[in-house]
């Protein structure tokens, strides 16, 4: 499809949005409401998800339908199979993720394996259940939130960025599978960004200071741009900027830049 195709076409009826309660995910099922699309909307979270459908409800005309579901669970699509009743889901956006920060070492072996789990093997599971139906209808797209985190790794941050490393590798490889049926994948690597993770991870005393914070909405927008023209987005000009700057750095010289700064990040992770 090119360009001139309306967006409902040629990403609808139906989108479904994992990790939708807050933050990022909440921002994109705002804005695919706004384009008109009927949303299915996944969070473990049942009371803000539920805020979130509610919001959406009011300021949108479609129909939207929740799944109170943890993403990490091994029968994900068959408890997701009664709310997605034979839908035409045209549009997948893998958000959900463990956005855990901690030494390695403090790390139980089942939270390794959920963050696994969630990161991973999520994205991987409904892209597998919804990118058939997209290449048979010619129509669709897949969206994997990645992370900037996912090009170097750094202290505190050593499952989640390699869990967001194998998102983008993923992402680059539908990219080339699916482009020739039709079906457009975008892997977004957004940094730091004004989410209820992000800022739990945040010091008192510096709340980001010198980092540019993007908005979730903002990083949405320039997703939605970037959707069907390429198979990678670094939302904001600062982080492109810093991700060229760390590209052209030796391995162990960004590897240090890097954890300087998340080595002082707050975990949000107590061992059991």
């Amino acid at each position: 499809m090119d360009d001139s195709t309306p967006f409902a076409t040629r990403y609808g009826p139906v989108a479904l949005v994992a990790g939708a309660a807050v933050g990022l995910g909440a921002a994109w099922a705002d804005a695919l409401a706004a384009r008109g699309l009927d949303l299915v909307l996944i969070d473990r979270d049942a009371a803000p998800l539920a805020r979130t459908a509610d919001a959406m409800r009011a300021a949108h005309r479609v129909t939207i339908d929740t799944a109170t579901l943890d993403l990490g669970r091994p029968d994900l699509l068959a408890a997701l199979a009664p709310v997605v009743d034979g839908r035409a889901i045209g549009l997948v956006v893998c958000n959900a993720a463990l956005g855990t920060v901690a030494p390695f070492l403090d790390l139980a072996p089942e939270h390794l394996d959920a963050m696994l789990a969630v990161n991973c093997r999520g994205p991987l599971l409904l892209a597998h259940a919804f990118a058939p139906g997209m290449v048979a209808r010619g129509r669709g797209g897949i969206v994997v939130m990645s992370s900037l985190s996912a090009n170097v790794g750094s202290a505190q941050l050593s499952v989640y960025a390699a869990s967001k490393a194998f998102d983008l590798v993923f992402a680059d490889a539908l990219w080339a599978e699916l482009r020739p049926h039709g079906v457009d994948v975008l892997a977004v690597q957004p940094g730091s960004t004004r989410t209820p993770d992000w800022l739990s991870s945040q010091p008192a005393d510096a709340a980001g200071a010198g980092v540019p914070v993007m908005e979730p909405a903002a990083v949405v927008a320039e997703a939605l741009d970037a959707l069907g023209r390429e198979p990678l987005l670094v939302p904001g000009e600062m982080n492109r900027q810093g991700a060229a700057l760390l590209a052209g750095m030796p391995r162990r010289q960004a590897i240090l830049l890097l954890s300087g700064i998340t080595g002082g990040l707050v975990p949000n992770y107590r061992r059991p």
